[in-house]
């Protein structure tokens, strides 16, 4: 299987089970059109139908060496190549927990329209974690990682903020436990910033392997998507702390992520904003939600969006070659190594490797799923954990996906967002339309910019 497009003036074909990038001339791209149409296997001779429906273009030796470089590739295995990834599907099964994420608040200061958490409460009642429960997550993951080392917990919520003197003491019992259990924490914190400060400030870059500093973009933006509970925009508050923040950061992890909607789908505009007030670790999401809601993007929204990233991607490129260049989340790929065959093919690890836990110590496969009870794995207070829940996120593979066994950009989203197609779609083995075409076009963006840059 391969994959042709063009982007930024470039001929672009991606072998999608080798992960080769070619960039090619014009002729060589409509050669490559009628072989993807009709190839079972290349031949070792230009086969003539080939040489025929080219003829009004290019005369016959032409279109023979550019058949010959093709098949050299296919022999190399870095074009049509043989998909070696099916294999692993069936042999997939239960993998130690690695990741939580920590609901430590259901309850936050802003109020944001798009809130897929229902402004923090996840459907239920207003409530922070106790220590006991905190606690008790780290125990749950430590006993459930049985012999990983490296693990992984973030803070979330609402907003986390809120129960900071929880989020000191679980921060202390974990590194208290490293050395006794063979174990190292990697902790991150996402915050919406209203109660940022020098003290809080500190703690996090001492603690924090990465912190998520929410913002949309321009204060008009901004403002409209994010106020507070009294109805005023939150920007003026927080991107000062914000930017001092960064800058006592040094060269430790952070990302600001935005979310854009459909009443500002010029987004670019909002991450050139971000990049200019000094920010240069950027994410800024589609709100993918209910069709309904006025915000909402949706199917007829697309050519405008990816238009969009089309320009965004431009402007990254050309600042990427003069030396003035920001990363953005979503265009950022490896095409040198990349991930290892099981995430290519079941992604992020949603019940399987990663959980979350809400402020009553219930175990969800991830924060997305947080009190829907049929999705409820378990408790870090007693230490159940439903295996059948797991095994079922553990063979919900990119093979398991009959939308995705198709589809040219399965190992790189690895089938999707489970929680999205699981609230969409109704079943977490049916990928959701929207996220997948918006997903497939970042990545025909990242793409481009990393074979340009190569060039």
């Amino acid at each position: 299987m391969i994959h042709r497009y063009q982007n930024n003036g470039y001929n672009i074909v991606l072998d999608v089970n080798s992960g080769a990038v070619h960039l090619v001339d014009e002729p060589t791209y409509k050669l490559l059109e009628l072989l993807d149409e009709n190839l079972e296997q290349m031949e070792e001779t230009c086969p003539a139908d080939l040489i025929q429906a080219l003829s009004g273009e290019y005369n016959k030796q032409t279109v023979i060496d550019i058949y010959n470089e093709l098949l050299d590739l296919y022999h190399a295995g870095q074009l049509f190549s043989c998909d070696d990834y099916e294999q692993f599907a069936d042999k997939m099964g239960h993998s130690p927990l690695k990741a939580m994420c920590l609901h430590v608040t259901h309850d936050c200061n802003l109020r944001c329209k798009y809130c897929f958490a229902g402004q923090g409460v996840y459907g239920g009642e207003k409530k922070l974690m106790s220590q006991k429960v905190a606690l008790s997550a780290i125990d749950f993951l430590i006993e459930k990682s049985e012999g990983r080392r490296n693990l992984e917990m973030d803070f979330f919520g609402g907003e986390p903020l809120m129960n900071f003197d929880v989020i000191k003491k679980t921060v202390e019992y974990g590194r208290s436990l490293e050395k006794k259990h063979n174990k190292v924490f990697r902790f991150t914190t996402t915050t919406n910033g209203v109660l940022l400060n020098e003290e809080i400030a500190d703690f996090l870059n001492r603690e924090m392997n990465n912190v998520v500093l929410s913002l949309d973009g321009r204060r008009n933006v901004n403002d409209a998507m994010r106020p507070n509970a009294g109805g005023k925009g939150s920007y003026d508050s927080i991107v000062p702390k914000y930017r001092h923040f960064v800058t006592i950061r040094g060269d430790k992890d952070y990302y600001v992520r935005g979310t854009f909607t459909k009443n500002n789908l010029d987004f670019t505009q909002d991450v050139l904003h971000m990049a200019d007030l000094g920010f240069d670790q950027l994410s800024v999401e589609p709100v993918v939600s209910e069709p309904n809601l006025p915000f909402s993007i949706r199917e007829d929204d697309l050519p405008r969006v990816f238009d969009e990233y089309d320009h965004l991607a431009q402007i990254m490129l050309e600042r990427k070659k003069t030396g003035k260049s920001f990363n953005f989340f979503h265009f950022m790929i490896d095409l040198d190594q990349g991930p290892c065959a099981i995430k290519r093919l079941r992604g992020c690890g949603c019940g399987n490797e990663y959980a979350a836990v809400d402020p009553n110590g219930d175990v969800y496969p991830c924060h997305q799923f947080v009190g829907q009870p049929e999705w409820k794995m378990g408790s870090v207070l007693t230490g159940e954990y439903d295996l059948d829940i797991k095994d079922r996120f553990a063979h919900s593979t990119v093979y398991d996906k009959s939308e995705c066994r198709k589809c040219w950009a399965k190992f790189y989203c690895s089938g999707g967002c489970n929680a999205n197609n699981n609230q969409y779609m109704g079943d977490i083995l049916h990928s959701h339309f929207l996220s997948c075409e918006l997903e497939k076009k970042r990545l025909e963006c990242a793409i481009m910019i990393k074979a340009a840059l190569y060039e």
